[in-house]
């Protein structure tokens, strides 16, 4: 006789194998609209996770980009100080935010997924995200928008907004590769995405995914920090070689 648990359990283990070659295998992994997993690049990229104490990074991120993103990101010509204004107001207890780091650690990418505070929107969530401008052209915006997905459905969201100004042409391009209905209305747009339940598969996926994206930082971590120490070991050594020609002489 069949255990009872012995469906749930072959499940349980297929979609670990399938999430191990996707992620061993250095494929990206998407969602379609209808809640399917798609293969979209051959470039993993580790997004992970930021908290309250990634804010001075969240902060050098935003305040570097020209004033044209930040008019596509925030829909006005954000000063410095209005950016520190809203990293000062993240709520990362309530929210999502996502990052993209490059490997001395820079963050390149960030996404904020808001979730609504009315509890008649409960399920409601908004996304935004930003792409540093030498970071173009490398997906990162489509890649964070599908993480955010998967994160939003994993939390029992059903709808995903986004509200961007018109010629915001590659922010809507994503949302309407992913399916999403645009409206427009002057030079503002707004996009709604309708999200499916979440899966066993897309909750394990996120779960894989923010696993590996940790150790991705980890190893960058480390390696950032021996950086740092050979650069003052040959700095050390450089001195000393200086200071044994000098006392040699001419």
């Amino acid at each position: 006789m069949t255990p009872p648990s012995e469906p749930r359990t072959k499940q349980l283990t297929r979609v670990l194998s399938q999430l191990w070659r996707r992620v061993f295998g250095a494929a990206d992994v998407g969602l379609s609209a209808s809640g399917g997993v798609t293969r979209k690049s051959a470039n993993w990229v580790p997004i992970r996770s930021l908290s309250s104490r990634h804010k001075p990074r969240i902060a050098r991120h935003l305040r570097a980009l020209p004033a044209q993103d930040r008019y596509l990101r925030f829909g006005y010509a954000a000063t410095d100080e209005q950016i520190d204004r809203y990293v000062a107001g993240l709520n990362f207890k309530r929210d999502e935010i996502f990052g993209v780091f490059n490997r001395r650690l820079e963050l390149v990418a960030m996404a904020h997924l808001a979730y609504s505070v009315d509890p008649q929107w409960a399920t409601c969530a908004e996304f935004g995200v930003s792409v540093s401008s030498h970071q173009r052209g490398k997906g990162f915006g489509a890649k964070l928008f599908g993480h955010a997905v998967m994160h939003a459905r994993n939390q029992g969201v059903n709808l995903l907004f986004i509200h961007a100004l018109s010629e915001n042409v590659a922010m809507l391009k994503i949302a309407r590769h992913a399916g999403a209905a645009v409206q427009r209305d002057g030079s503002e747009s707004e996009a709604y995405l309708s999200l499916p339940q979440a899966t066993l598969d897309s909750q394990i996926s996120g779960l894989v995914q923010e696993q590996m994206a940790e150790l991705d930082y980890q190893l960058k971590m480390q390696a950032n920090q021996f950086r740092q120490w050979l650069a003052t070991v040959q700095e050390i050594r450089q001195g000393v070689r200086d200071a044994r020609q000098t006392s040699r002489g001419p």
